[in-house]
């Protein structure tokens, strides 16, 4: 559900209109609502309440750190794919310990730091990384828990963008290989193995191929228990999708209940890495039209967002609602909402019916995840600001890039 709602023709988020946030902050910009993030993080709670679990927010969905902060107060832990991601989170007040390090690419650099700060876990995807996080822990004299990252070729039924279990793709380890690695694991004293787990793609909206993925991954637990091998916890990963338009996701108690009936009376703790199912629907980008064209029969509404602030229709060619701040009266038209970047690729929206004028407000549904964290500087354009909407206040948690902060780390050579 959005965190949108129209109020005498106009659009607010919880008690603030859209109107006076553009006012105030200017546009483009992103809005979250706090009431929309701890509702969605409550359900997760909520639904997950009888089955021994951990809930690890994916950090990459968005990083901004007044979010952590909030989620890191709600008692979550946190699921990362780079050290910038822990970094941040430690400057939000969140712990290490709480922390699940995934991803297919760590350095060095990154286990070292990461094994010295004592996060919770690294979920290893390949016996390469194995090998480099024994050795740097034992060069630490520490022994680190790990889990192992299954790639169970299932297919998630989502965009082949964001498509993470299949043999083709390049996350976790194929079956086969398990049980020498299993073995191998057994030998090493820096490492201890504490858990098994999978990740399938995100936006799914399908109950399915969780759960054959956790099935697979049950047939490795007892196999592995076969061999005296104990584990403790089963990482299911995120991916849960949330409704941009025709989607008809299952609800996050249909979900808990699901994983809960195949886990039954094991003695297991269960992972799960949420990210787009809780910021998703909370985050909405504001934005401006600045023109309105025409082309033959086409007609373009140029906005003052471009794919450089929201890269997801560019990229995957995503979906998502474009509502009027304030509903006009006249006739709807179609319109392509596009951007200012030079680039064909550069449209918040196709084929929109929307009644509008140069100057009116714009806002794009649904942007709090993979929103702002995959913004850029392209066409040296400053990304926008962040604001964190409560009640009746709003709170500005990053501000508008200037163009000083864009070149500050540049440096002339010519004399």
């Amino acid at each position: 559900m959005s965190c949108l709602h129209y109020r005498d023709h106009e659009l607010y988020v919880e008690h603030v209109s859209l109107t006076n946030l553009a006012r105030e902050f200017g546009t483009p910009c992103y809005l979250y609502s706090r009431n929309a993030i701890e509702k969605n993080f409550c359900a997760f709670m909520e639904a997950f309440a009888e089955i021994p679990h951990r809930l690890c927010y994916a950090v990459k969905s968005n990083s901004n750190i007044a979010i952590l902060q909030l989620l890191a107060s709600m008692d979550a832990g946190f699921d990362i794919v780079s050290l910038g991601e822990l970094q941040r989170i430690i400057a939000a007040g969140g712990h290490p310990k709480k922390v699940v390090f995934s991803g297919v690419g760590k350095s060095s650099h990154d286990i070292e730091e990461a094994i010295k700060l004592g996060i919770f876990c690294f979920n290893v995807e390949s016996e390469p990384e194995l090998e480099r996080i024994a050795k740097l822990a034992a060069n630490q004299n520490k022994t680190v828990d790990i889990m192992l990252r299954i790639n169970p070729d299932i297919d998630a039924k989502t965009h082949s963008y964001i498509s993470t279990g299949l043999r083709d793709n390049k996350f976790g380890m194929e079956l086969a290989d398990l049980i020498p690695l299993f073995n191998k694991i057994g030998g090493i004293s820096s490492v201890r193995l504490i858990g098994i787990g999978s990740h399938i793609g995100s936006q799914i909206t399908e109950l399915e191929p969780f759960l054959l993925a956790m099935d697979h991954l049950l047939v490795i637990y007892a196999t592995l228990k076969e061999q005296g091998i104990k584990i403790r916890y089963i990482n299911i990963g995120g991916g849960l999708g949330i409704t941009y338009r025709n989607e008809n996701p299952p609800s996050v108690q249909e979900y808990a209940h699901a994983l809960q009936k195949k886990l039954g009376s094991l003695p297991l703790t269960l992972i799960v890495e949420p990210g787009r199912s809780i910021i998703g629907n909370a985050g909405v980008l504001l934005t401006r039209i600045e023109y309105i064209k025409t082309s033959g029969d086409k007609r373009f509404a140029i906005a003052d967002a471009g794919m450089n602030d929201l890269l997801r229709p560019a990229l995957y060619n995503a979906w998502q609602d474009i509502m009027p701040v304030v509903k006009r009266h006249e006739p709807k038209l179609q319109y392509d909402i596009a951007g200012p970047v030079c680039e064909s690729s550069d449209f918040l929206g196709k084929e929109r019916e929307l009644a509008i004028e140069p100057g009116d407000l714009l806002a794009i549904d649904c942007a709090g995840a993979y929103g702002f964290c995959m913004s850029s500087n392209y066409n040296s354009r400053c990304r926008p600001p962040e604001i964190l909407v409560s009640g009746h206040e709003a709170y500005l948690i990053r501000r508008r890039e200037t163009i000083e902060d864009t070149i500050a780390l540049e440096q002339l050579v010519m004399e």
